[in-house]
């Protein structure tokens, strides 16, 4: 979470909220009167959309929803959100849940290889369009009709590690390193580079530190590098990498306890708290690389709009990464500001049709 997540926890609240949003709670969902005509006929004021995301309610999650949700409603259409909280059975039974209901789409966030496939078949055969965003099929094999987007997650990783080694005077980078896994995509991908920063003998890996669930991610990563800084005396660990800002929250913490100024830490996927945290004084949070969460979500459902209206879409996309420095940031700096310090950030005309131009003037966005 732009944002493990992926993760893990990631992620994630629905304090935005669609025309009906529902929250860890598997039961309940909107009324939904019409039934659904076998060729799937699309109405531009009637489109009802599900965004259904296997992670829990932390900020890269509701910046997730804010931006599918407002990028629907600007469309006209109805979107309802439901998250699991990394529930992979529950995660299954609400897509399950929601086939059986009147929507045209769904955008599906951080399912997984060992069930995604025969997870999202029925919803295929219903004629309901589908985009995934951090999820995995079976044998990599991408269902026909749905599009798989990501994060670039191989830069995210790349931006942050290189940081690490140029911030470091020792070669290699001596490491404290917060994963969570495997079997979460955008982490698995993560960790892909990481290892061949480690073969190339670019970073050296200390510790390995993760949470055992995504119930309580910050509170349970802080106590377990709490417990191992005492075996580092001062000087000897370059930097902690967090492959998802909810460790990251969780090891700050941690060292701010410990008042342990020489560990540099630098992580992936950004926040509002995250952008707090690196502006407090004397932060030892230095650099972060992430996508714009709410752009994630809003790509997403312009991919889906698009799919809607019978148009080519492809197969897989990938957003792009930017990192961001503790010295680009000002004392005021927040996530709807960033693109004033960071050029480029939370900007993309990535799928966006003139069709789409004249939805949102007709709806007032």
């Amino acid at each position: 979470m732009t944002s493990i997540a992926f993760l893990a926890s990631l992620l994630i609240g629905c304090g935005n909220t669609a025309s009906t949003t529902t929250t860890n709670n598997i039961d309940s969902t909107a009324a939904l009167e019409e039934e659904k005509t076998a060729d799937h006929k699309i109405s531009e004021d009637k489109i009802k959309i599900a965004v259904i995301r296997n992670l829990p309610s932390d900020d890269h999650t509701k910046q997730f929803l804010d931006g599918a949700v407002s990028e629907g409603q600007a469309l006209g259409y109805q979107v309802d959100t439901f998250i699991s909280n990394g529930d992979d059975a529950k995660f299954q039974e609400l897509v399950a849940q929601q086939i059986e209901k009147d929507y045209d789409g769904f955008i599906i966030s951080h399912g997984k290889a060992e069930y995604s496939t025969e997870m999202l078949q029925p919803a295929l055969n219903r004629g309901i369009k589908i985009v995934t965003f951090d999820t995995s099929f079976k044998d990599g094999v991408i269902p026909e009709g749905i599009t798989s987007t990501a994060q670039d997650d191989y830069s995210l990783a790349k931006l942050s590690l290189d940081e690490i080694v140029a911030r470091s005077a020792n070669k290699p980078a001596r490491v404290i390193k917060l994963w969570y896994g495997p079997g979460v995509p955008p982490l698995d991908r993560r960790e892909e580079i990481y290892k061949q920063y480690e073969a190339e003998g670019k970073i050296e890996t200390l510790e390995l530190i993760g949470p055992s669930t995504l119930d309580d991610v910050q509170g349970e990563v802080s106590t377990r590098v709490s417990a191992i800084l005492a075996k580092y005396p001062e000087g000897s660990v370059d930097a902690i990498w967090a492959s998802w800002d909810e460790m990251a929250k969780g090891a700050y913490k941690a060292l701010q306890d410990a008042n342990r100024k020489d560990i540099k830490l630098i992580s992936i996927d950004i926040s509002n708290q995250d952008i707090n945290l690196m502006t407090e004084q004397d932060s030892v949070w230095k650099a972060t690389a992430a996508v714009d969460p709410r752009l994630i979500g809003m790509v997403n459902m312009r991919i889906l709009a698009k799919k809607l209206k019978g148009e080519e879409t492809p197969q897989t996309y990938d957003l792009a990464a930017h990192l961001i420095k503790q010295e680009d940031l000002n004392a005021d700096t927040i996530m709807d500001t960033l693109k004033q310090v960071i050029p480029g950030w939370g900007e993309s005309d990535a799928f966006n049709e003139p069709w789409m131009d004249e939805l949102r003037s007709q709806n007032g966005k």
